[in-house]
């Protein structure tokens, strides 16, 4: 698929974001988390297209082709769910489909629960809904020594990029798309852009990184964790079943890294399609 030739931008604000726009339907909002960009949903293009669905994959503040704002508090979640209802309603869009991984799955569950008037449906993948049990854990907490190591300024930038990269080699296990994050992560401010999304929102004194009362789910839900992830437990994703007012369903994606959606893309595709004809 030519991936340029699907590229639009929006201007929300006196920002402009770059998305991907593919297919025409009913519409699904696909949020990638770091160290990624759009590109992380190439997989999932054209198989939601064939079933029916438009699908809208944005580059996020800090990401890809994204503005890149100074300062860390540009980075806190609510300008990026600013963004968000500024690109559904730059595009005509009154709901969609909401679905994001890592960084993404925590703006998406948040989004869902402040704006569930703009979401069909939210699906979390490897992070659970804020304020579930399973992120509170010691064994999860243990698991996310780098989020505190990332609030190091300069400190952690230099030991991500030291020596060709080692640092980042190391923290991925080199799973993901490791060539094309050394090649973003190494335009102009797009690294420390990306660690201010931890700087701005996860903040050490706290254990839950998204407040004290995080909003419940009140649309259909859906959560998927990887079987071999190196950075969130199981229980983060399934423990999101105590904040949902709705219908929830889980699913365990086995032989997978963090990043299910490459790794297991035909298991990862058909488990979200089969949830979203069900939510129509």
């Amino acid at each position: 698929m030519d991936l340029d030739a699907i590229t639009r931008y929006a201007d929300v604000k006196d920002l402009r974001f770059p998305y991907y726009d593919y297919g025409s339907g009913p519409v699904v909002l696909l949020l990638h988390g770091f160290p990624d960009s759009k590109y992380l949903w190439r997989h999932q293009l054209q198989p939601l297209a064939d079933a029916g669905y438009r699908v809208i994959a944005p580059d996020l503040r800090g990401y890809g082709d994204a503005p890149k704002p100074e300062g860390v508090e540009a980075y806190a979640i609510p300008h990026i769910l600013a963004d968000l209802t500024g690109l559904l309603d730059a595009l005509e869009i009154e709901k969609a489909h909401v679905v994001g991984h890592d960084w993404g799955g925590t703006v998406a569950w948040l989004f869902a629960g402040y704006h569930p008037e703009r979401c069909l449906s939210v699906t979390g993948l490897t992070v659970g809904a804020p304020g579930g049990p399973g992120r509170r854990a010691l064994p999860q907490l243990e698991k996310l020594w780098y989020v505190f190591f990332f609030q190091n300024e300069g400190v952690a930038e230099e030991w991500i990029r030291r020596d060709n990269w080692q640092g980042l080699r190391a923290w991925t296990r080199e799973k993901g798309d490791l060539e094309r994050y050394m090649q973003e992560l190494d335009k102009p401010g797009a690294l420390t852009a990306g660690l201010n999304w931890y700087r701005a929102n996860f903040k050490p004194a706290s254990l839950n990184n998204s407040g004290s009362n995080p909003p419940r789910i009140a649309v259909p839900a859906m959560g998927m964790a990887a079987q071999e992830d190196a950075y969130l437990l199981e229980n983060h994703v399934k423990g999101s079943e105590a904040m949902i007012d709705s219908s929830w369903e889980y699913h365990l994606i086995r032989n997978a890294s963090h990043w299910l959606m490459l790794d297991q893309p035909e298991t990862f595709n058909r488990l979200l399609i089969d949830f979203l004809d069900r939510v129509e």
